[in-house]
């Protein structure tokens, strides 16, 4: 007799984002190519990117994502899942034939441009999905049973306030009661 395989669990159930803390390596090889494209500036463009490329890091966590980087002037970005508007998977040419995507993030401060770039990300659907899931758990959990309470006890203010001048109106000028 033999034994069936268990059964397989969606890749979603196995997927872990906390495990990214560092972009792929071709992200490196990226750089170089968009380097190499500007033939003279080679060195200029080069290494501001190399050294992007060896202090990024990125963090995931119960309350949001962090990105860092940077030598000289130390960057850091956190966005909380809750800030959290908009997630895009986006690939060039480029990028596409690596097989890299950027995840653009963005949120409801006001510019026209990502909040948060997450670069250098091999299969990135799994990593949108996830984001998608904490941004719309955490938006579940700012509606708490107090805040719903406290919202019915002021609609019942309300509509009595509301019940109240309805009945003044009705009341005949002079009328003092």
């Amino acid at each position: 007799m033999t034994e069936s395989p268990p059964p397989t669990q969606p890749s979603d159930a196995m997927f872990d984002a906390s495990k990214i803390t560092r972009p792929d390596d071709s992200l490196l090889v990226y750089y170089a190519l968009v380097a190499a494209c500007t033939v003279i500036g080679f060195p200029f463009v080069f290494i501001p990117l190399w050294i992007r490329f060896k202090t990024l890091s990125y963090r995931f966590d119960d309350t949001g994502v962090s990105m860092c980087w940077g030598y000289f002037f130390r960057r850091e970005v956190h966005l909380t899942y809750r800030r959290l508007q908009d997630i895009h998977v986006t690939r060039n040419i480029v990028e596409r034939w690596m097989g890299l995507s950027k995840l653009p993030l963005q949120t409801a401060s006001g510019t026209a441009g990502a909040t948060m770039q997450i670069e250098g990300i091999r299969d990135p659907e799994p990593l949108r999905d996830f984001l998608y899931a904490q941004m719309r758990g955490a938006r579940n959990d700012s509606l708490d049973p107090e805040s719903v309470d406290s919202d019915d006890q002021v609609l019942g203010v309300l509509t009595e306030i509301r019940d109240e001048l309805r009945r003044i109106r009705n009341v005949p000028e002079g009328d003092d009661r």
